[in-house]
């Protein structure tokens, strides 16, 4: 018997018979907790948030921070509060999770008795809840739809790609499994498409190498894992110019199929990093990358048709920012004669930078060095090239926020559900002038997160349209006890951005359905348990075409 999540119908079941749009979570608050992280220590917080994240500007960080909801071992973090080792770092973030694919996960067989299940994950939907993924993620979807209380995800599949997992319900046969894997005795089978006439049979044994963490970007290099995938073609497509090739994995390295079919020249036909122009150039990675390292790196810089002087750059911080230029002609100093009552001073504007002779501190982010931050290898120059395409790629895809990330400046601190920070009677109420928080004990600031830890929204199903691709769905735009709200004043009409009423966030275009998956499926592994498959997928399908 197959459980079924509620609301779905058998047909709805079958990916065959679906008609994908998008699944989206309204927007909710929600309290991150972390130890502090090796690559972190000795080093300012606001370094380490806009070094690690780049959904928000560099000037919203500074403004998050300053809020107060961002605390180091119970007590409030400034921006420049220095992480130290054994530092437990708590962060309550209002969360926009991107959309998915509505095509529902499927459940090929639950083995009670056995103690695991077998499933077909759609492509869109990560394993696990990271970045901006949580409600949408695997584990909580087996979670919240199908009422599994605990569930080992052994192995993953990336997020575009769609497939075959089997999971264990329990602890002892997740340790079974894993034995299995690590020591190579699974079997793994998937399928792909991929650009141009494949060879009968390839084998890739080249190394892989992850060279940047945020967007989860591998190449092949000597100093990688070792790699090896089993390549077969099935059939080639005259018409569209595109090979379906079954493809044996023998390790299990981060997008090692993908990577791999890229050296080889034939990247998955519909691979949005791996097989674009626009990142790689017209030979799209096949054979590599120069590897001589390079210390050259240039400041992110803004498209062309978004106007900024360098004073109101949100991702300048080096530079005193328009708005306290304002609060500078109506006041010397914000915080001058201003006692420093429960707790420190929260100022929006940048430290007065002109009243030193020093030089502004300038942080990785704004002069281009936070690429390679974290790579275990020097980067050369077509690798910084390849990053920082892929980085513009993606803001380009999200209608380059972070550059209009500036809604917060005429607004007073975050407000987790409704919780302000009050200012002292009397003060101005700018936003450069409102009282920061007070220091609370660990035990205060654990029972104050725990009033933020109220289960998210569900979700909202949305039909595919041209227009659900074109811009934000309520469910994107709202969030519940929020008030409505009105954007700024814009010298532009119907192309006006519209923004979060809660924390600001310039809101993302919905992205369009079929953009959420690669033609990559795992469909088939055979383990001690044994052989399950999924139905073959409709790309996969001799003769079969897709708009481009």
């Amino acid at each position: 018997m197959q459980p079924q999540a509620p609301g779905t119908s058998e047909a709805s079941l079958n990916p065959q018979h679906a008609h994908p749009g998008l699944k989206k979570i309204p927007s909710y608050w929600y309290p991150y907790t972390t130890m502090a992280k090796a690559r972190w220590l000795g080093r300012e917080i606001l370094e380490v948030v806009s070094t690690e994240f780049r959904d928000r500007s560099m000037e919203y960080y500074r403004y998050a921070l300053e809020s107060g909801v961002t605390t180091v071992n119970g007590k409030v973090a400034k921006p420049d509060t220095i992480i130290q080792n054994g530092d437990r770092i708590e962060n309550v973030v209002h969360r926009h999770e991107p959309p998915v694919t509505s095509t529902p996960v499927r459940i090929i067989l639950e083995d009670k008795e056995r103690e695991f299940i077998v499933i077909n994950k759609p492509g869109s939907i990560p394993v696990h809840a990271s970045g901006r993924y949580f409600r949408n993620s695997l584990v909580e979807i087996l979670k919240n739809d199908f009422g599994y209380q605990k569930v080992y995800t052994i192995n993953r599949l990336d997020r575009l790609t769609s497939g075959l997992m089997i999971i264990p319900l329990s602890a002892s046969r997740a340790n079974t499994l894993t034995q299995e894997f690590a020591a190579g005795t699974i079997r793994k089978e998937y399928i792909a498409r991929c650009k141009g006439e494949f060879p009968e049979e390839v084998t890739c044994e080249e190394p892989l190498l992850t060279v940047d963490r945020q967007m989860g970007l591998n190449i092949v290099h000597p100093e990688g894992k070792p790699a090896k995938t089993i390549f077969k073609r099935m059939h080639y497509d005259s018409a569209t110019d595109t090979s379906v090739v079954h493809c044996r994995p023998l390790t299990g390295r981060s997008h090692q199929i993908r990577v791999h079919l890229q050296y080889l020249g034939h990247s998955i036909a519909n691979d949005p990093i791996y097989s674009e122009a626009k990142i790689w150039g017209e030979c799209l990675g096949k054979g590599g990358l120069d590897l001589t390292p390079s210390e050259e790196r240039a400041a992110p810089a803004p498209p062309d048709h978004v106007s900024l002087a360098e004073s109101s750059n949100p991702e300048l911080l080096s530079r005193t920012p328009a708005f306290a230029q304002a609060v500078s002609s109506s006041s010397p100093n914000p915080c001058d004669d201003k006692p420093e009552v429960d707790g420190p001073r929260v100022c929006h504007t940048v430290e007065q930078t002109e009243q030193s002779s020093d030089p502004p501190k300038l942080l990785p982010r704004e002069t281009g060095h936070d690429i390679g931050m974290g790579s275990p290898v020097p980067l050369s120059a077509d690798m910084v090239g390849v990053i920082t395409r892929l980085r513009n790629m993606k803001d380009e895809d999200e209608d380059w926020s972070r550059w209009r990330d500036v809604v917060f400046r005429t607004k007073g601190l975050l407000s987790p559900y409704g919780v302000k920070a009050q200012p002292k009677s009397g003060e101005a109420h700018h936003a450069s002038e409102v009282q920061g928080p007070p220091q609370l004990t660990k035990e205060e600031v654990m029972a104050k997160l725990e009033t933020f830890r109220i289960p998210p929204p569900p979700p909202v199903l949305v039909e595919s349209s041209s227009a659900a691709s074109l811009s934000p769905t309520p469910a994107a735009m709202s969030s519940p006890g929020s008030e409505p709200f009105s954007p700024p004043p814009s010298t532009t009409t119907d192309e006006s951005p519209s923004y979060c009423p809660e924390c600001y966030l310039p809101l993302h275009p919905d992205p369009k359905p079929e953009r959420l998956y690669i033609f990559l499926h795992a469909l088939r592994y055979t383990t001690s348990l044994g052989s399950f498959e999924t139905e073959v997928p409709e790309w996969a399908a001799e003769g079969w075409t897709w708009e481009r």
